[in-house]
């Protein structure tokens, strides 16, 4: 079995049924029968389709096995008889279907990667919103969870993938012609699953899909081939981000770029150097890249040194054709000295185009030299102005009083090391002004002829210029360490901080208040209040608060108002603590009060408001996504409502009127034991149509949450026999012992759902069922118990469902309400109602009711 050549896997792939992939699996089976290729049908579902049933003639059928299962006859796959067989190529319908019990594997693609082994080539169908991955995309489009799916990998290992498409509109007329579905189920499929934005919405996911593939066909042909140049089969576009003001122009240009061709793609890519000190501010970054996923991209963040080189590795890595980067904002000396990223990226691009985009901040202009002693105090910038001036003099002074050295060395590395500790103290400017001095004293005091500017020896001369020279060097130098290291510290508190805020805004009942509050301890502030506005004339609404606790308000108190300051911007002592403003977007700000921040940390708070304005756009979608929810579910309730009017209704209503016509018109020529039986017939549909609009009554109050119990103590053996008044004398055996605790309850709701639950379980369980009853610890536990069929463990939640039938019962057999009233019911009530399995077999439905009325 070693040698035998794996079979190739061909699917067909659709958006939905009906749109014909199964015709077109038998349309390509036919040619390949008249070229004389050995091809059998292994399994193929019709589904009483009169032009896909005539594609069969002429096909060697495989018979299926049969299976007996719960008193129904099902057929499926036989693999056995397929491998006995081992045809070149095998039909296999369905590809995600669950087999019937008995067979080799539970799954139907399990029997196809059997066939495959062996070296049988498989032609199959699947439709997309079986794909596991897109399993709960598709249920939140069109509200129906599909139970059968069907790995990604399975299909992605296909040899070939070809899709079969048709309009919406195209399938719905083939829909409403009866060539999908049954006549009697059109109505009812045309306005739930078939709906135009169903189709349209699931016709785009099998169009993504399939192209996603195609793509990884190329590039794993590029790949297996040695191709490292880019193929520009689809538009992807590259945009360098620095982070800079310029980045918003070039990514709105490139998504222009991108839109300009079917299926681009934009990707932004922000390098971050190794040394984590020169990156852009991180609430700029939050911003683009909040402007990057709206316009349809997708953010790529890469640490290097290089930032070129790894600007060209990531669009050759995507097989990008275009860059796009923007004019350098560097200044003409430093071009010179260096030729910049662009320069570089277009000298090193190949056959990837590059688009260099002006902007008003190029070449320089509006660029403002960042302050350079924003972390140096008063007291330390004038103890350093003090030692650069008055150190060198006294220095000299010392050094002059001692007439014995060879104080002309001993001055220069002195006279070095002053100017270092002046950089040390108070950065480069006063360390440049101790070494002047320094080097100007050494030539005047200690340079022969001393008391002169002049210098006779050429070695003094040159000592005295490496003296300044090194101390301006020695001075830069010390002077970038320690800004570097202001900075790194600075930014790890940053980081510290955006890391608090995001972890306050993940949990909690008040995630933006919470990052809020993180903001406010780490800046030390009174109030931080975030402020929203519907519109640009609109006025600034508080959303979120954080107050210290020493300010004396609670949060969400009235606030005091301040000069330029909006609502809730809070209290003011003094001119140095009235409201700072942070604009975050165009609808959203923060008020600080307490002090005045520093530049960087208004853009810490700026980056913190982002993060809040995150959270308050998801929890408004949260908000939408709970509405659209209950709307959808409140849409399919109503069309199962129409479905069940249409002919679950109808049904004894019928009956009722076949009966009193009939008794109308023949009168008294029916024998009396026939008008007996059309008298009790009528009198049973009656019933039974009570019992259903019953049902739907009881549904929409519960689906309108205007249940409200009325609870009193009751004894479970009065309840108990009331529930069994409509069930057939001897088809419930009861045990529920007198001396049972009483339980708060509404025995009218209890007594429903339980009546409900026994005739479900004699409807579709058998007799006898037994009800038993019994106390444990402080609830009271019911068990209705039959030993039917039961019901498989993925299908039990589904039992409580509106509108749900036991395998699909047959429409007469109820509206499916019947469980979904009866768990609604005990709810209510404060109790809960699950299933499970009978030991033995069958199914066993716990009530269980607590003695104290549970939710009272």
């Amino acid at each position: 079995m070693d040698d035998v050549r794996r079979g190739r896997l061909r699917v067909y792939l659709g958006a939905a049924p009906g749109v014909g992939k199964t015709y077109a699996m038998l349309d390509e089976a036919r040619r390949r029968v008249e070229r004389g290729t050995d091809v059998v049908v292994a399994l193929v579902e019709t589904h009483g389709r009169a032009g896909t049933a005539a594609l069969l003639d002429g096909l060697e059928v495989v018979p299926r096995r049969t299976v007996e299962h719960r008193g129904t006859t099902l057929t499926d796959l036989d693999v056995d008889a397929v491998l006995a067989r081992h045809p070149e190529i095998a039909l296999v319908d369905e590809l995600a279907h669950t087999n019937a019990p008995g067979g080799r594997h539970a799954k139907r693609w399990e029997d196809v990667e059997d066939l495959l082994a062996a070296g049988i080539d498989v032609v199959t169908t699947v439709n997309v919103q079986h794909l596991e991955s897109l399993n709960d995309v598709a249920r939140a489009i069109t509200g129906v969870r599909q139970q059968e799916t069907v790995p990604d990998a399975v299909v992605r290992r296909a040899d070939q993938i070809e899709l079969v498409d048709m309009s919406p509109e195209a399938l719905r007329r083939r829909l409403a012609h009866g060539n999908v579905y049954a006549a009697e189920t059109v109505d009812a499929a045309l306005t739930q699953y078939f709906r135009v934005g169903n189709l349209t919405a699931l016709r785009e996911l099998a169009l993504l899909w399939t192209a996603d593939r195609v793509d990884d066909a190329l590039e794993a042909y590029r790949t297996a081939h040695g191709i490292s140049d880019p193929w520009p089969a689809r538009e992807r576009v590259v945009v360098a981000v620095t982070g800079g003001p310029e980045t918003e122009t070039l990514l709105r240009r490139g998504a222009r770029i991108a839109a300009q061709s079917a299926g681009g793609q934009l990707l932004a890519v922000h390098v971050l150097r190794g040394d984590g000190l020169r990156g852009a501010p991180p609430d700029a970054l939050a911003r683009q890249r909040l402007l990057v996923e709206q316009l349809g991209g997708t953010w790529h963040t890469v640490v290097a040194d290089d930032v070129a080189a790894a600007v060209l590795e990531v669009a050759r890595g995507v097989n990008a054709s275009r860059i796009v980067l923007g004019v350098t904002r560097r200044s003409r000396l430093a071009q010179a000295l260096s030729p910049g990223v662009g320069t570089e990226v277009i000298r090193d691009a190949g056959d990837i185009d590059v688009l260099v985009v002006t902007h008003p901040h190029a070449g320089g202009r509006r660029f403002r030299r960042p302050p350079r002693r924003g972390t140096l105090t008063g007291r330390r910038r004038l103890l350093g102005w003090g030692l650069a001036v008055a150190g060198p003099p006294a220095l000299a002074l010392a050094l002059d009083a001692a007439t014995t050295w060879d104080t002309l060395s001993i001055a220069l590395m002195l006279f070095l090391a002053l100017t270092v500790g002046v950089a040390l103290v108070a950065g480069l400017v006063p360390a440049l002004v101790a070494a002047a001095l320094g080097g100007a004293l050494s030539n005047v005091l200690f340079a022969p002829p001393v008391g002169t500017w002049s210098i006779t020896e050429p070695r003094n001369a040159l000592a005295i210029v490496v003296l300044v020279a090194v101390a301006v060097g020695v001075s830069a130098v010390v002077d970038l360490a320690a800004r570097r290291t202001a900075e790194a510290a600075r930014a790890r508190a940053e980081a510290d901080t955006l890391a608090a805020t995001a972890a306050a805004s993940l949990g909690g009942e008040d995630p933006a208040g919470a990052a809020l509050e993180a903001l406010r301890e780490a800046l030390r502030l009174r109030h931080v209040v975030a402020q929203r506005r519907a519109a640009p004339a609109a006025p600034w609404v508080d959303v979120a608060t954080a107050h210290a606790a020493a300010a004396g308000a609670a949060p969400g108190a009235a606030l005091d108002a301040a000069p330029g300051a909006g609502p809730g911007a809070g209290p003011h002592d003094g001119p140095d603590d009235g409201p700072t403003e942070v604009p975050v977007t165009d609808a959203l700000r923060l008020v600080l009060t307490g002090r005045t921040p520093p530049p960087h940390e208004v853009r810490l708070a700026r980056a913190v408001g982002l993060q809040v304005e995150a959270v308050l756009e998801r929890d408004a979608l949260r908000v939408e996504a709970g509405t659209a929810r209950a709307e959808r579910e409140r849409g399919a309730m109503r069309t199962a409502l129409l479905a069940a009017v249409s002919h679950d209704l109808r049904t004894p209503l019928a009956a009722i009127k076949a009966s009193v016509s009939a008794l109308r018109s023949l009168g008294d020529a029916i024998p009396a034991d026939e008008r007996t039986a059309l008298l009790g017939d009528a009198e049973h549909n009656a019933d039974r149509l009570q019992h259903l609009v019953d049902d739907l009554l009881d549904m929409s109050r519960l689906d309108a949450g205007v249940v409200v119990p009325r609870r009193a103590p009751v004894a479970l053996d009065e309840v108990v026999p009331a529930a069994l008044a409509g069930v057939p004398e001897g088809a419930v055996d009861v045990d529920v012992p007198e001396d049972l605790p009483l339980v708060t309850v509404d025995a009218a709701l209890l007594e429903r759902a339980l009546a409900n639950v026994v005739e479900n379980a004699v409807r579709y369980g058998g007799a006898p069922v037994r009800v038993s009853a019994g106390q444990v610890d402080d609830v009271v536990v019911v068990r209705v118990v039959d030993h039917g069929p039961g019901v498989p463990d993925d299908r039990k939640a589904a039992m409580f469902t509106a509108f749900q039938r036991l395998d699909d019962a047959p429409r007469g057999h109820g509206l499916g309400l019947g469980l979904a009233v009866a768990r609604g019911f005990v709810t209510a009530d404060g109790g809960t109602l699950d299933a499970e399995d009978t030991p033995g077999g069958g199914l066993t439905m716990v009530l269980t009711i607590p003695l104290d009325g549970g939710g009272a």
